[in-house]
Parts: structure tokens; sequence; C-alpha cells
């Protein structure tokens, strides 16, 4: 039973971080428009978020051993909760970029410290659903937080107040906790030569991923504002285009299951260039016409990372995911840095649209890269794969990988073989202190 607990406890921090970091992500992107900061600054403040967060999943595990869990947690929840209040104080673009990046850095920390724990939980039975359920409600609580933004408004203090609230709450979770605290933290496993010789396609597939969606995710709200759309509007804009990409993900997955996954990365990544191509051609203002369009993409767009993930394990060697995982989450990450930063200049050089230019060839070159990759490479059979299973694609950290059921055949590699049986279960002091020593 206090298993349980402390796994519903998580998930609801978790949520509360997802919730956060959802509105700050698309409060910020709006503001910054209606505070008239330049096309530039609004795409480096994406591309801070992004080095940030990199930074911290490699650079946080380092603190974790120093200081431990819940104080490491409860330092990252309390700067992330400072910089969203900084963000209000500080309206100017400078600053929001140097902020968001610092925003980043704690929000990869405490996601992780997060994941560790629920690593702690979960053992190989129930690994699968934990890792299910965690990220639904990720999308769930992110969605939500966006959503939020068109009741809040961006105007004022609410909503930067309304976003600090949930970053600091999702420190109760960790703080009450009466278990011993979790293993080390796993610091990212890279080897991008390793992906590459695994997987040209899902190498190819994470910068392309990162290229697009990074640069949609944060200039996409700046896109809305300049045709007309309201805070509310975008809001809903951005709801429908996660929750389509998000209900995608599980048919699309069960489809690559039993087909060549490549094909279905074709398609994927075809529908969304052609509706970038489309978006581009139409220009679309304020009307049912945009949300089409961004409907479409989300459908397109958000199951590609998931797909390629999976793509990439097909062909691993027993023991390798987690290098090849961690080597596709730093190419995701170059990807979702740079993305923003080329949008914004062929944006402010030829028009707002002109976002759509980066998201449809990115998209376009994927689909032609997995499409010659048929030609040179057969598929696994079906009977060999491991399953899909559903992900986001910008908060993947390097404690996401090993919660991933798919990591079980090197979990001993990367510290979490099996969940050590929670201090509370125990049935004596010599088994206490056992668990506690990690040698269960």
């Amino acid at each position: 039973m206090a298993s349980v607990i402390k796994i519903y406890a998580l998930f609801l921090g978790s949520a509360l971080l997802m919730f956060g970091g959802g509105l700050q992500g698309l409060l910020l992107s709006v503001r910054g428009a209606e505070e008239e900061f330049s096309l530039l600054s609004l795409g480096l403040i994406g591309t801070g978020w992004s080095v940030g967060f990199v930074a911290g999943s490699i650079a946080v595990p380092v603190i974790v051993r120093k200081v431990g869990h819940i104080r490491a947690f409860s330092v990252m929840a309390a700067i992330g909760t400072i910089t969203i209040l900084l963000n209000l104080m500080w309206i100017n673009d400078i600053s929001w970029i140097l902020l968001r990046a610092l925003s980043g850095f704690c929000f990869a920390g405490a996601a992780m410290i997060v994941e560790s724990w629920l690593n702690e939980v979960a053992d190989n039975k129930s690994r699968g659903t934990i890792f299910s359920i965690y990220v639904t409600i990720n999308m769930a609580a992110s969605t939500l937080g966006q959503i939020a933004m068109s009741v809040t408004g961006t105007a004022g203090y609410v909503p930067f107040v309304l976003g600090a609230i949930s970053f600091i709450c999702a420190i109760l979770p960790t703080a009450l906790t009466s278990s011993p605290q979790p293993r080390p933290l796993s610091s990212a496993k890279i080897d991008i030569g390793l992906l590459y010789r695994t997987s040209p396609v899902a190498a190819i597939a994470a910068f392309s991923v990162g290229m697009a969606n990074g640069a949609f995710g944060t200039l996409a709200p700046v896109y809305g504002y300049e045709q007309g759309l309201d805070a509310s509007g975008i809001a809903l804009l951005f709801a429908i285009a996660a929750i389509l990409g998000a209900v995608a993900q599980i048919p699309f997955g069960r489809l690559s299951d039993r087909i060549d996954r490549r094909i279905v990365l074709i398609g994927l990544s075809g529908l969304a260039s052609v509706v970038g191509i489309l978006t581009v051609l139409i220009n679309p203002t304020a009307g049912w016409m945009m949300y089409v369009l961004f409907a479409l993409y989300g459908f397109a767009a958000n199951p590609i990372y998931a797909v390629a993930v999976a793509h990439a394990n097909d062909f691993a060697k027993d023991g390798d995911f987690a290098k090849i995982a961690g080597g596709m989450l730093l190419i995701l990450g170059v990807g979702l840095a740079i993305g923003p930063a080329v949008a914004s200049l062929i944006m402010g050089a030829w028009s707002p649209v002109g976002l759509f230019i980066v998201t449809a060839a990115f998209h376009g070159a994927l689909a032609a890269a997995a499409f010659m990759r048929m030609r040179i490479r057969k598929s696994i059979d079906a009977a060999d794969r491991a399953p899909f299973q559903p992900m986001g694609d910008k908060q993947v950290t390097p404690e996401t990988i090993v919660l991933d059921p798919r990591a079980d055949s090197d979990s001993a590699e990367m510290g979490h073989a099996e969940a050590p049986v929670p201090d509370e279960l125990a049935e004596s002091p010599e088994e206490r202190r056992d668990v506690q020593d990690g040698t269960v």
C-alpha cells in the first residue's frame, strides 16, 4: 500500500511539473510577441530552454550524488519557481533567454529525480504500466497547462504566479517521503557512432524531429499571434495539436509493431511535410483552417520520435538500448536548440509563415532518408521486435530511458537491475539496512 501511495504521489509531482512547464513555455512565446521581442530573440528563448535541459540532464546526476535527491530536488524546484517569477519582474529579451536556459536546467533535474523514484518503485513486471501512465500524465498535464493560459490570459501577473505555484507544489511528494532515497541518478550513456551504426534512420529522425518540433513549439504561438489569434485561441490551437498528437501515438505505434517501422516514419513525416507546405501556401488567418492544419500537424509530427526510438531498438544488441537512446537524446537536444534560431531567421527574413518551411523541409528530408534506407536494409521480423512505447519528444531525460521497459536488458549497466524492496516493506532490521545500502 505504501508503494502504491508513493507512486501516485510521484505522478502528482510530475503532473505539477508538466502543468507549470506547459503553461510557462506557451506563455513566454505569446507574451514575448506582445512585448514586441524580435523573432530572433523569441527563437533564442526556445534555444535557451533546450540547451539548459540537455545540460541539466548531464550535470544534475553529479549534483545529486553530492547533496542527495531530496535536497537537489528542492533546489531545482525553488530555482525553477524563482525563474518564472523573474520572467515577470524582468520583461526583456536578454533576461528571458538566460532565465529560460536556467529553467530548462532545473526542469531537467527535477524531472530526473521524480523519474528516479519511479524507477526505484518499478520492477520488471510493472515497469511498462508505470511508464505508460507516466507518459500519459505528462502529456495531459502539459496540455492542461497550455489550456490554462486561455483562462489566465497573458497580461498581468496571474499566469506567472500560477506557474510558480505549480512548480513549488511539485516538491511536496518528495519532501514528505519517509522511504530511503533512490540510487544515484543515471548519467546519459552517449555513443553517437553506435547509434548511427545501429540505425541511421533513427539518428536522422532525432535531429529532424528536434529541428521541426523545436521550431514549432517555440514559434508557432508567435505565428498564431501574428495571424490574429488571442491568448485563448492560441491555447486552444496548441491543445488540439497536442491532444491529437498524443492520441495518434497508440495506433501508429501498434501499426509499426506489425509492419516496417520505416513505412510508418515515411507516412507520418510525409504527412507533416505536406501540412507544412499547405500552411505556407494557404497562410491562413485566424479561423477554422488554421485549427485544421495545426491539428493535422500534431497528429502527424508528434508520434515520429517514439516510432524512431522503437526502430533503433529493433536493431540494438542486448545492453545497448541505453547508449542508443542516450545518443538520440543528445541529437534531439541539438535539433531542439538549433531549430528555433534557424526558424526565427527565416521568419524575420521572409514572413511568419516561414516557420513551416523549416518543418516541411526537415520532415521531408526524414521521409526521403527512410525511403532510401528501406532499399538498403531489410526490416526486423515483427516477432523479434520490442513493443512500441509512447513517449514525448521534449522532456526525455536519461532517467526516462531507464524507466522505459525496453531498457530491461541493460538495466544492470544503468544501475537499476531490479527495484529494491521499499524500506517500509522490509521484514526485519537487517533487511532494512540491506535496502538502504542498495544490496537487496
